[in-house]
């Protein structure tokens, strides 16, 4: 592979250079990285739910989440969305495209405290970028879907196309957010572990470069085990960013405060403050049963090892 030099009448005296070598270059590379997350993700959907039935391929014009095909395809879509956005992203940040993943690692990963918020910020903006860019594809797919259903964007049957964006209850909740917010602690907690696990070179870490394939795997593990609950948003920006810019484009209540009369109200707070919970939870989990314990049995043959020889010719040990 060869070097590409993209750069070459961007810097002007140094400072541009300086600029995206620092905090702007990663927040770029942030933006990015979740952008691509989510057009790909959200784009898994908008084919399963729109695109698909509007375009003649699927049993009828209205027909959605009819098998386990289908969420098979949101599954697996959702797992090539997070590898792809983490290859985009990951050699400059390490690709976090997720204020949870964010927040977890400045609790435990000595992550700097003065860039969580310029990367919400970017996670945030790059999700929302990529729900415009979605919309502009599927708009037709969109408006023949809902004109088959005989229904309006913030309208209750509007609540399949708003799933596109972003995520919402199961009905048999019947409005209560107790079991949905604890979906999300708990799909988040497994997501912040697994990737624990698998970054980390103290373990078995995943190497020549299928970090990211597999924390894809695990995403889409995530969701075949708990996704049916609330959509398995397990990121705050990947739901909100889009949610924002579906209540802009006319889906209304049903985006923000995320109401739909008779099933939930003012569901919008559950996918940014469970995620942020689990996290932390997931983070503290992995150190407390695994990490320390490797970190203990490092510093274990540390101390077991032979020093360097000392001047009477006997050896020492580290310190």
């Amino acid at each position: 592979m060869s070097e590409i030099s993209p750069l070459r009448n961007a810097v002007r005296n140094g400072s541009g250079l300086k600029r995206l070598g620092g905090i702007w270059g990663e927040v770029l590379g942030e933006f990015l990285g979740t952008f691509v997350l989510i057009c790909f993700g959200d784009g898994v959907v908008a084919m399963a739910v729109a695109a698909l039935p509007g375009s003649g391929r699927a049993a009828t014009d209205t027909t959605i989440f009819m098998a386990s095909g289908d969420w098979l395809l949101i599954t697996w879509g959702w797992a090539l969305a997070v590898a792809m956005g983490v290859y985009v992203a990951g050699g400059v940040t390490g690709a976090h495209l997720n204020p949870a993943v964010t927040l977890a690692f400045a609790v435990r990963r000595k992550f700097a405290w003065n860039k969580v918020l310029p990367y919400i910020a970017a996670q945030v903006v790059g999700a929302f970028a990529a729900a415009a860019l979605l919309y502009v594809v599927y708009y037709n797919a969109i408006d023949a879907f809902n004109a088959a259903s005989k229904t309006q964007r913030n309208e209750p049957g509007g609540l399949a196309t708003f799933s596109i964006f972003a995520t919402f209850p199961a009905p048999y909740f019947h409005g209560n957010m107790v079991i949905p917010l604890i979906d999300q602690v708990v799909g988040t907690m497994f997501l912040v572990l697994l990737i624990a696990a698998i970054v980390d070179m103290r373990n078995l870490a995943v190497q020549a470069n299928l970090g990211p394939l597999i924390i894809g795997f695990a995403v889409a593990a995530i969701g075949m085990s708990f996704g049916a609950n609330a959509g398995y948003a397990i990121n705050p920006a990947r739901d909100f960013g889009p949610r924002l810019f579906a209540w802009m484009a006319g889906w209304g209540e049903v985006a923000l405060p995320g109401t739909v009369a008779g099933q939930f109200s003012w569901y919008f707070w559950v996918p940014i403050i469970g995620p942020l919970i689990g996290g932390v939870v997931g983070i503290l989990v992995y150190d407390l049963f695994i990490g320390d314990v490797l970190h203990a049995r490092r510093k274990l043959a540390e101390l077991a090892e032979p020093g360097p020889a000392t001047e009477e010719g006997t050896t020492g040990t580290v310190q």
